[in-house]
């Protein structure tokens, strides 16, 4: 089989520049593979970076508390010494074995990547808002309707409603509260599906008359040109109000599409990928799938067990990379010679 004019030759193809994704080509630059990564994004850091890049995280060990763009920042800091080779704004397409037992890697852009091994890092797969069935919400989004909180400095001093009950309503009403002219909360019932501790934080934030609590659903949005002015909601007993409104955060949850994952021959299991708990490797040899995407007894789904999924895996890649060498484990805090390839000595 001739390789491809504009094919690149490397190490490792890894789906996914998430905070996983970026960790593992720190585990794999360790071992002396080179990684290329590709990304159906414009910029690295995943989920994190796109949808909530300024909201908090508190499960990353030694940090009490990370945004995702910061921890998107301090993760390429950390690889800068293995120099990948970033492909934004490509989704693969297409996934081949190699007569020599490697893969060829085609995105949709046409870019064609050989490598050894390939790594799934892929979170949920191609992921987006779900859009709640408000009459004519396409008219507003982008403009006046938003589906995730880049900047909050964008909602500084505006009238801001937030619907939904589950964490990222929350968490988003708490973090923007302060910023915001007047905040609303609209879920359509006093249940909450988020953290019981923030549920009582938004309650403390009603009672003292610093934002309020409607109980009902969305049922018209007013306003031109994509420009919102007020909503109205309905209540339970049929009864509407309307509120000033520029801008609109609806929380409906996201929709997960594993994409073209799916038709790459893959055991599946609930649109997941089952793997092996020693290598993290998949149904077929020499494809590895590492974080949200990945399933196995007793998974989670935090960043932090994709950082351990990550090292795992990058003892297994070195085996397939380098199959006539003796991986010997080291400590970053003793060896000199991981210190030296991190440019600390």
């Amino acid at each position: 089989m001739l390789m491809p004019n504009n094919a690149i030759s490397t190490d490792v193809v890894i789906i996914g520049a998430g905070p996983v994704g970026l960790f593992a080509v720190f585990e794999l630059g360790l071992h002396d593979m080179e990684a290329h990564v590709v990304d159906i994004l414009d910029k690295p850091g995943g989920q994190c970076a796109e949808l909530y890049p300024e909201k908090p995280i508190y499960d990353i060990p030694a940090y009490p508390v990370i945004s995702g763009q910061e921890l998107t920042d301090r993760l390429l800091e950390q690889i800068k010494p293995f120099n990948p080779t970033f492909h934004f704004n490509q989704m693969v397409e297409g996934l081949e074995r190699l007569p020599d037992g490697g893969f060829r890697v085609t995105t949709d852009q046409g870019q064609v990547l050989e490598a050894k091994l390939v790594v799934i890092a892929a979170g949920g797969g191609s992921f987006q808002p779900k859009r709640p069935p408000f009459p004519a919400i396409e008219d507003f989004e982008e403009k006046s309707v938003h589906y995730a909180v880049r900047r909050m400095e964008d909602f500084r001093d505006k009238n801001v409603v937030i619907v939904g009950g589950g964490d990222s309503a929350l968490d988003w009403t708490l973090s923007l509260q302060p910023v915001v002219r007047n905040l609303t909360l609209v879920h359509r019932r006093d249940s909450f599906r988020a953290a019981p501790d923030s549920v009582n934080k938004m309650k403390a934030l009603v009672e003292a008359g610093e934002m309020e609590l409607r109980l009902g659903q969305v049922a018209a949005l007013k306003g031109e040109g994509g420009v919102l002015e007020a909503i109205t909601v309905r209540g339970a007993d049929d009864s509407t109000t309307e509120i000033a409104c520029d801008r609109l955060l609806p929380f409906f949850g996201l929709t997960m599409k594993l994409g073209p994952v799916a038709n790459w021959g893959l055991n599946l299991h609930e649109n997941l990928i089952p793997v092996d708990t020693e290598k993290f490797e998949t149904s077929e040899p020499g494809i590895f799938a590492i974080g949200d995407i990945n399933w196995y007894p007793g998974k989670l789904k935090l960043i932090l067990s994709g950082f351990h999924e990550a090292a795992l895996m990058s003892q297994a890649a070195f085996r397939i990379v380098y199959p006539d060498k003796r991986l010997v484990f080291q400590y970053t805090t003793s060896s000199t010679s991981l210190q030296k390839k991190l440019g600390v000595t």
